[in-house]
């Protein structure tokens, strides 16, 4: 019985010490048939980017020991011109993936020792004849970690250049989670230093490179409008929503299908889809590697989510935290299972994420926290249907709401408030949701006159604490009119609540009793509760829930 790869992303290691592999050797073929001088393949974190890259290192690699047997098992060993290619190319490769600190100056000695290291295997070319003393000089101060940030920047161009010149041959440049070290530089307050570095770094290798046979570059984001990659007029980009390459990271169906029939558990098929399932790369529908191999490894412990649990979430935390009243809206709707469209942006600004609520969508997209179900283009603009992928994705949405709760209000007075109303204890509800408003104002932003981003945080929480009881509706059409929010039990035996929200009016000299008092009168007037009654609820409760700043008012109708 083959081992199951968990954390595995040395292709070498994965096919000689035994693991179960799913081929995705027909990734070689696709980018040596590929025109492009230089691929850039934006992926979601954990889909197999730095196996696949490891892959072509294997491949094209030129090395004192034949890797050529790693592929004679592989789809890819039925194209002999493919794998005549085999081992005949220098090769560059470098991952930033582990390049995560609070800190440029601790980040940038990782990079120092990444690039030192890669120096380090091409030690050789310090005896080359082919390289000039004023070259040597500058690898050996590449190499000890001597040279200055600008002679670091040039690194990945002048060790192309110094192999080809040993060599005769052009370079293959491979670089595995280049934008790392950005989304670091956002969350820690360095990114003008992340990026003018990375824009050196990678335009001088990759731009108008005479030494370049081709270069692969993969990430999370494309982030283009900091003009990484600006004048890469050879530069070809395949992000999730493009055909090419959409089968070649991650699993198809087929494959976890013999995954799972391998190690004898396929009759859980079923749920594997509702947990995992659910990615659009092009055309193909794409589950998440990560949690397959997770839940096959340990599948005795039952669903739970793996790939959300497996690096930190901050940056998702931090644009979801940060983001306006119209985002959490959608994010409700989400949650409820709706999907939302959205212009999707493919060439994303980090330092405008959060400014934007097109960023922060097409941020969540690419970042493998949504996914696309429809698609089309007008007038230039690319219009995506979102959805919450699967339960797993779901799960981490659910964790920042109670983060957002337990920050401003005690989770036991939380699930205390929502007793008391299920209950209808309305007094002791009132109670606790005057303190959650005082304590959230500040938190989501509102101020005095607007209201809108409390209420929709106190539904977000009822969607998750009340799920196994309740189906909550927001903005739901019942009778005449939209109800605000309506608590559905699925036991229609139980308690059914209409809630309508409602700001005093100061222009129209309104009190919170009256703003109340005009809540109910429009439930009853509208006939919200006709949807609880068409599902055989019979104990129904209406409030009328006012606001005035940070003063709050429940009235039963």
């Amino acid at each position: 019985m083959k081992k199951v790869p968990i954390g595995i992303s040395d292709f070498k290691e994965l096919i000689t010490e035994n693991y179960y592999y799913v081929d995705k050797s027909l990734f070689i073929k696709g980018i040596i048939d590929d025109g492009a001088k230089v691929i850039l393949l934006p992926r979601p974190r954990r889909f197999g980017k730095t196996l696949n890259m490891s892959m072509l290192r294997y491949f094209f690699e030129k090395s004192d020991e034949d890797n050529k047997y790693l592929f004679e098992n592989l789809k890819v060993n039925k194209y002999k011109d493919i794998m005549g290619m085999q081992g005949k190319y220098p090769v560059i490769y470098l991952t930033f993936k582990d390049v995560k600190d609070t800190k440029f100056k601790k980040s940038y000695e990782k990079v120092k020792d990444i690039i030192s290291d890669e120096y380090d295997k091409f030690r050789y070319l310090l005896e080359s004849e082919y390289l000039s003393d004023v070259e040597k000089i500058y690898f050996k101060k590449v190499l000890y970690k001597e040279a200055s940030q600008g002679e670091y920047e040039m690194s990945l161009k002048n060790l192309s250049k110094y192999l080809y010149k040993h060599y005769k041959q052009k370079i293959i440049i491979l670089i595995d989670e280049y934008d790392v070290l950005i989304q670091s530089g956002y969350l820690n307050n360095y990114y003008s230093e992340s990026i003018e570095f990375m824009r050196n770094f990678l335009s001088g290798a990759l731009k108008d490179n005479i030494y370049l046979e081709k270069g692969v570059v993969t990430g999370i984001l494309r982030v283009a409008k900091e003009s990484i990659f600006s004048g890469l007029n050879n530069l070809k980009v395949c992000t999730m929503l493009n055909e090419d390459y959409s089968s070649n990271f991650g699993f198809l169906e087929y494959e976890v299908k013999k995954i799972l029939k391998y190690y004898n558990i396929e009759y859980e098929i079923d749920e594997v889809r509702n947990w995992y399932n659910g990615y659009i790369f092009g055309e193909n529908v794409i589950y998440n590697p990560w949690s397959i191999l997770s839940y096959v490894d340990n599948y005795k412990e039952g669903f739970k989510a793996h790939w959300v649990n497996t690096s930190s979430n901050d940056l998702v935390k931090e644009i979801l935290t940060s983001s306006g009243e119209a985002v959490k809206k959608e994010l409700e709707d989400l949650m409820m299972g709706k999907d939302i469209i959205k212009i999707i942006n493919e060439d994303i600004s980090m330092k405008d994420i959060d400014k934007s609520a097109e960023s922060v969508w097409s941020f969540l997209l690419f970042s493998g926290y949504l996914k696309v179900v429809r698609k089309k283009r007008k007038e230039g603009r690319l219009y995506c249907n979102l959805k919450i992928p699967n339960k797993e994705v779901l799960y981490l949405y659910e964790e920042i709401i109670m983060m957002w709760f337990k920050e401003n209000i005690n989770n036991e007075k939380f699930n205390l408030m929502l007793k008391s109303l299920i209950n209808k204890d309305i007094e002791t509800f009132e109670d606790i949701l005057a303190e959650f408003v005082l304590s959230s104002i500040s938190y989501f932003d509102v101020s005095g006159d607007d209201s809108e981003k409390v209420y929709h945080a106190f539904v977000l929480g009822m969607l998750i604490a009340l799920s196994n009881e309740y189906e909550v509706k927001s903005n739901k059409e019942s009778g005449y009119g939209r109800y605000d929010v309506a608590l559905i039990p699925k036991d229609k035996n139980k308690l059914g609540i209409i809630m309508e929200f409602k700001k005093v009016n100061k222009r129209r000299k309104e009190t919170l009793e009256i703003a109340c008092n005009n809540a109910l009168k429009q439930i009853k007037e509208k006939n919200y509760k006709q949807e609880l009654l068409d599902r055989g609820v019979r104990d129904i409760i209406e409030l009328g829930i006012a606001f005035e700043g940070k003063e709050v008012l429940v009235v039963e109708g």
